[in-house]
């Protein structure tokens, strides 16, 4: 019924809001990884980031993709949560490192393990439109950890003004995405993570965007 559910909600809802609402435009689209396991890494500026992103792969692939997010933040609903675990199929994480909690990135290591194509927004939370704000390093202990695991870097141009940060109204605006090159884990984690950086930049340059207002 779960899997029933998550496949009408991304072919009924999702997919016609990505390719008729918003009209997205994909770059690239050829590097997304056919299968898993493959790590997904991309810039946050709305609540349609993820959305966005699942829908850029055939639904064929749906089973596999497991976007993560702040557990701390779905949990303040019940429902949200039900909704957010099961149709979503989210992989929580706990953003506040406690030495008491555990591994934080236990569940999204072992959701790779599976072999599943993981969705994560390095940034840690929403920022403003358009702006790349810097990695956290989390991505980078996660490649580690699975060095035989491509990391595709997506840069989304636009969907932080279709529905920004606090914003309930989602405002039609045509929107990018960039789709980079698989990095692997090269053993050192300064290095890699400079080169996830440029490689993210490199994408948000190739449109030759002008700055938002």
């Amino acid at each position: 019924m779960k899997a029933l559910l998550r496949w009408l909600f991304f072919v009924v809802i999702v997919r016609p809001l990505a390719l008729i609402v918003i009209g997205l435009n994909v770059r690239h689209r050829e590097r997304l990884p056919k299968s898993g396991p493959a790590l997904i890494v991309a810039n946050h500026n709305s609540h349609l980031d993820t959305l966005v992103l699942i829908s850029l792969f055939p639904l064929r692939q749906l089973p596999q993709i497991r976007p993560v997010a702040a557990v701390d933040y779905f949990l303040r609903n019940r429902v949200l949560a039900w909704f957010a675990l099961n149709v979503i199929g989210i992989v929580p994480l706990q953003r506040e490192v406690k030495a008491s909690a555990g591994d934080p990135l236990a569940a999204a290591s072992a959701t790779l393990e599976e072999g599943a194509i993981l969705i994560l927004f390095p940034e840690g939370s929403r920022g403003e439109p358009e702006r790349l704000s810097r990695f956290k390093s989390g991505v980078a202990h996660l490649a580690k950890r699975h060095a035989e695991v491509p990391v595709v870097p997506i840069f989304l141009h636009g969907l932080g003004k279709a529905l920004p940060k606090g914003e309930a109204i989602l405002v039609p605006f045509f929107c990018d995405v960039f789709v980079g090159e698989g990095l692997y884990w090269n053993g050192d984690k300064q290095g890699w993570m400079t080169d996830l950086d440029d490689a993210m930049h490199v994408l948000a340059t190739e449109g030759k965007f002008s700055p938002w207002e």
